[in-house]
């Protein structure tokens, strides 16, 4: 098996050096690459990326669209078996990656999805949480299943299988789109815990509600869809 693990970047110029450095560090259970797409940054990133030199990883640059546009580039190029996304942030922690492929290695799942725990020191904001509970009680009711994460980044799965769900989102409302797709095909990701440190609107922080608002409608488009034959 090999491992394509996605980072998009963008603007990241204060913290994708160690991101990737992180990732480096890894030991990880199978072969893996790490592709890097820029989206683009108008900082330092670029030229950060530009001077990388190492031949576990791959750089991509393209316009400003978004982080849905930037995975899915990332997907395209990617050259492993299984694929999951990382973003350069430093909110997710590459250490728990091993622990998303333990189920798949032993052949109890395909898709893996990191349940994040929430605590007080690493929740970004009450709302922030409450948002993501919604939302994702939300998707269980109409869906009728029962995931704990919608809208984690940790999303692992076979690459073939993230490529066929044609996820048209461009930004932040992928999240969504990835799992109403799985779960409208009955595909019900298996969980594992994982850690999280959120950053604050001052320390570069993106989201925001109006990316919650967009996830909803999502969610209920793709419930509304017709289920895949094929």
């Amino acid at each position: 098996m090999k491992l394509t693990i996605v980072m998009p970047v963008y603007n990241e110029a204060a913290r994708v050096a160690t991101a990737i450095k992180q990732v480096l560090e890894v030991d990880f259970p199978c072969e893996y690459e790490l592709v890097i797409v820029d989206d683009g940054s108008t900082d330092a990133t670029p030229a950060i990326l530009d001077a990388i030199d190492d031949p576990r990883i791959r750089v991509f640059h393209q316009p400003n669209q978004g982080k849905g546009a930037a995975v899915r580039t990332g997907a395209a190029q990617a050259r492993g078996d299984s694929m999951v996304i990382l973003d350069a942030d430093l909110e997710y922690d590459p250490r728990d990656i091993p622990r998303l492929l333990e189920p798949v290695l032993d052949g109890r799942a395909q898709v893996v999805f990191g349940s994040r725990q929430f605590g007080s020191h690493t929740a970004y904001s009450f709302w922030y949480v409450m948002g993501n509970k919604f939302l994702t009680t939300f998707a269980n009711v109409v869906f009728n299943c029962y995931i704990s994460d919608l809208e984690t980044c940790y999303k692992l799965m076979p690459t073939d299988l993230y490529r066929s769900l044609r996820v048209k989102s461009n930004g932040f409302g992928m999240e969504a789109e990835v799992t109403g797709k799985l779960l409208r095909r009955g595909i019900r990701p298996f969980e594992v815990p994982i850690s999280y440190q959120a950053r604050s609107r001052a320390e570069g922080k993106k989201i925001t509600w109006v990316d919650g608002v967009e996830a909803l409608w999502i969610i209920v488009r793709e419930r509304l869809r017709p289920r895949p034959t094929t």
